[in-house]
């Protein structure tokens, strides 16, 4: 099939490199020229693992093309995927201008029967906004060429973004013509032996799928930090408590992880979005609002643990910190913790040493930028030099194993913070350390 994908963003470059990987010609717009011609020369804007290698592949059998002439792309294909940001606006709701933009592009340029895919995670609704507007571009234009709008949202995991779209658990479609399903159908049966996980239903119905999903997954978190936050009161071990609880398979083991907060491009503009929508029909959605603010609240409890160590006045310390993303297996750095522990620290007067084995240049580029009292090492035992304490923000595997005799050499005091609780306390309490972690 010949598709076009408007946005070059993480959704749109992981799809693109998979529909091409199984043999469809892909077309990538964006209006962004710098960034089309460094994806021409195959240098990328996002860190995923496997998309790099996956990309130049399929650049070089021709199977994948990047451009920033919408009209051309539009004109040779017969699926059209938007793909584009739906940035928070300041009142929690999501920003659909690059949406509408691109279905007035659509509009104004299609000239066949085509099928039109919202992949941007939009509200409730949107579908029709996006039908609408292509439709008053095609008046304008004079024009009665058929189309259909589909919603078609992704459950990407950043970090496994490659396994999960070639692999799908699910496919969810939401159309109204049987014309639309089958299409989709055509489109994704190479990633899946058995039908069964392509789920159709009504549009709104497929839109509300990835609101409700992204904010499940942040409830299972924010209720497992409350838990950990009243395990540390009553001197019980979360960690236990979440084997205790996780061996019920009407739990089950995913997103219960004691932590400090969830992070990233979709749960925290989920969670706001979802909330807000509620409001806007005259709900108020209570228990959306808790796993908000207990997420809001859990992304300091490091700082709060530091400065109950060391006092409020921190200047004069050095603290070492591992892991500046979201999470693994990214440069993400949008609601990431750690910015949240930098700031509060270098507030109170701290001098911060960090390493991240790709978030740095955000870090230093976007996210940090200004920060002072942030100093960035190109390995995770330069930065513990000399530091008052050790903090852990982010688990990357080559954090899982450290050689603790050499952070202890290191550090002026063996202590170690332990945001993911990564560590086994009883091991390190034996070498001398004091260890902090989250719901003990």
């Amino acid at each position: 099939m010949r598709i076009v994908i408007i946005g070059c963003g993480y959704v749109g470059l992981t799809a693109a490199a998979c529909f091409a990987e199984m043999g469809n010609y892909v077309t990538c717009v964006d209006i962004d020229e710098k960034k089309i011609e460094k994806l021409k020369n195959g240098i990328l804007p996002i860190y995923e693992p496997g998309l790099e290698q996956m990309l130049l592949k399929n650049s070089k059998n021709n199977n994948l093309f990047f451009t920033t002439d919408v009209a051309e792309a539009i004109k040779n294909s017969e699926i059209a995927i938007i793909t584009v940001d739906t940035p928070m606006g300041a009142d929690g709701s999501a920003d659909l201008q690059h949406v509408l933009a691109v279905a007035k592009a659509i509009g104004e340029t299609m000239v066949h029967k085509l099928i039109v895919v919202d992949k941007s995670t939009v509200p409730i609704g949107t579908a029709d906004q996006v039908k609408a507007t292509i439709q008053e571009a095609l008046d304008q234009r004079g024009e009665n060429i058929e189309f259909n709008v589909v919603s078609n949202p992704e459950f990407l995991k950043e970090g496994a973004a490659i396994d999960d779209f070639m692999k799908p658990d699910r496919v969810v479609i939401g159309a109204d013509s049987d014309y639309a399903f089958q299409k989709m159908k055509e489109l994704y049966s190479p990633f899946f032996r058995t039908h069964d996980r392509f789920i159709t239903m009504d549009i709104r119905s497929a839109e509300m799928t990835k609101y409700a999903a992204n904010t499940m997954l942040a409830s299972k978190i924010s209720f497992m930090n409350e838990i950990a936050n009243i395990c540390e009161l009553v001197g019980a071990d979360a960690n236990m408590v979440r084997i205790g609880i996780g061996s019920d398979n009407r739990i089950g083991y995913s997103f219960i992880y004691p932590g400090a907060g969830y992070g990233g491009s979709c749960f925290p503009k989920d969670v706001k979005a979802l909330k807000k929508i509620a409001e806007e029909h005259g709900y108020k959605a209570r228990l959306i609002s808790a796993v908000e603010n207990v997420n809001d609240a859990q992304k300091l409890v490091i700082a709060q643990k530091i400065t109950k160590r060391f006092g409020e006045d921190l200047n004069g310390l050095i603290f070492a910190l591992w892991g500046l993303a979201f999470k693994p297996g990214t440069d993400d750095m949008r609601e990431a913790p750690a910015t949240y522990v930098v700031k509060e620290l270098t507030r109170r007067g701290a001098k911060v040493q960090a390493y991240d084995p790709k978030a740095m240049t955000e870090a230093q580029e976007h996210y940090l930028k200004g920060e002072n009292n942030v100093q960035y090492f190109d390995t995770k035992y330069e930065v513990v030099k000399d530091a008052d304490a050790l903090i852990l923000l982010t688990e990357w595997k080559e954090f899982r194993s450290p050689d603790f005799e050499e952070i202890k050499q290191l550090l002026k005091h063996p202590i170690i913070f332990d945001g993911r609780n990564q560590y086994n306390a009883f091991h390190l309490e034996d070498q001398g350390f004091e260890y902090y972690q989250i719901g003990k």
